[in-house]
């Protein structure tokens, strides 16, 4: 783990995923779970800082897509925390896997066929709005970006200025979308990105290194070019 900004840790559930980890007014907040081998690091992860697994009090999903949400039901078990995401991706949780019209290629399809790619099937605690100020969580701003899935969403951490996009915008080797294969609509992945603020400090990403300092310049750039 590492801290990104002053309340926020970045963990690296995997080598290719990442969750964050947040300080609010009320205990603990969880962005972002990772696939089923991730809970016992983030349970590690809390001890670690010092605190229990009853203090973290909300797991706050990006997007349903199993790399994000595998872990999910177990962790809740553990902690209690309760589970919130955007509504439109909501139902899919109850599935337990992606549907088939939320990816736009018949190679994600398939790959949606596979156990790797399915969950317990759960309900989330509640949902969350465009806008919307999570209670308790320290500050993280709602901030809907379809295009990825339905009901995708980054997070504006407000006291750091720190955005955390999910799956809106990938760091890997450079910044961009990531596979159009496994988006639900890849061409409107670009106005989503566009309703992230370009006025922040750090960035988080579900997929590749996080971006402070100098970095955070070549983000401003990439947003720019998307309005």
């Amino acid at each position: 783990m590492s801290h990104l900004a002053p309340g926020v840790i970045h963990i690296a559930t995997s080598k290719t995923n990442n969750a964050y980890l947040i300080d609010g007014d009320d205990g603990l907040t969880l962005v972002d779970v990772g696939n089923g081998k991730a809970v016992d690091l983030l349970l590690r992860t809390i001890a670690e800082l010092g605190r229990d697994p009853a203090d973290l009090n909300r797991i706050v999903l990006t997007h349903a897509h199993p790399d994000h949400v595998q872990g999910a039901p177990a962790l809740r078990e553990h902690t209690s925390a309760r589970v919130l995401i955007h509504a439109a991706d909501a139902a899919w949780l109850a599935n337990g896997r992606v549907p088939v019209d939320g990816r736009s290629s018949p190679a994600a399809r398939r790959f949606d066929q596979l156990p790797v790619a399915h969950w317990t099937p759960f309900k989330p605690d509640a949902t969350v709005e465009d806008g919307e100020l999570i209670a308790g969580s320290g500050g993280l701003r709602v901030i809907h970006t379809p295009g990825h899935s339905p009901g995708h969403i980054a997070l504006l951490h407000e006291p750091t200025r720190t955005a955390l996009v999910g799956d809106a915008v990938f760091h890997a080797r450079r910044l961009g979308y990531g596979p159009a294969t496994f988006a639900a609509e890849p061409a409107a992945r670009a106005s989503g990105a566009a309703r992230i603020p370009t006025n922040v400090t750090a960035v988080g990403f579900g997929h590749g290194t996080p971006l402070t300092g100098p970095g955070v310049d070549a983000f401003q750039a990439f947003l720019a070019q998307q309005r």
